[in-house]
């Protein structure tokens, strides 16, 4: 299982946070947010995939960002149309053998207690991967997670990244899903490991990367 440490802001943090060697870091690019990315991102290891994070952008300003920052994947948090993640993905051009996009397109939908999960079904087959955050006041970063027992009725192969109020607290429910049939390829981090918006506790989020490394697969 990948971590995800998303909503990343301050350049020394950004740094020791790339030293704990998480699978993906997030650059939030919407003004609204508290994490809002408006610099230079430091070199990272080539094993970390840097990922944009946008809410109902133009096309053209991802591809903007992406050629900027160099990005291998892009997390759509907004109501994006699956013709929209369509033309995103035919525009980037970047598809390999296997039809999965080189720039990994990440879809966000929001839960809190039910979910129709048929929405999904015009995304399949365009999207490399659903993220499931908690539905709340903010797009993202809302610091609690949604009602995990919701995704007992997901009947996709399409993997997923398991998101929303994420920390320590939730270990041992992260050890409880895993133990499902359930295709979850990440779990995305981002308020409940931080000191204040943009800036991650490193100690916590070193301990929480350790004691999932060692859960079972």
């Amino acid at each position: 299982m990948k971590l995800k440490v998303c909503g990343m802001k301050y350049r020394e943090n950004i740094e020791t946070v790339a030293g704990l060697q998480p699978d993906y870091l997030g650059f939030i690019f919407y003004e609204k947010s508290p994490r809002n990315f408006n610099q230079d991102i430091p070199e990272l290891p080539e094993t970390i995939k840097k990922t944009g994070v946008f809410v109902d952008a133009s096309i053209d300003f991802i591809l903007e960002k992406v050629e900027k920052y160099n990005f291998k994947a892009i997390q759509l948090h907004g109501n994006e149309s699956a013709e929209y993640c369509k033309e995103l993905a035919n525009t980037i051009n970047r598809s390999d053998e296997s039809g999965r996009n080189k720039i990994e397109i990440f879809k966000v939908f929001s839960i809190k207690d039910e979910f129709d999960f048929e929405i999904l079904n015009p995304y399949e087959g365009i999207v490399d991967y659903f993220l499931f955050d908690t539905k709340g006041k903010e797009k993202g970063g809302n610091g609690y997670t949604f009602d995990w027992n919701v995704l007992k009725n997901y009947n996709s192969t399409t993997p997923f990244i398991l998101s929303g109020g994420i920390g320590l607290q939730e270990i041992e429910k992260i050890k409880a899903i895993l133990k499902t049939d359930l295709p979850i390829y990440a779990v995305d981090v981002n308020s409940k490991l931080e000191i204040k918006p943009g800036l991650k506790n490193i100690r916590d989020l070193e301990e929480f990367k350790n004691k999932i490394a060692v859960i079972p697969a």
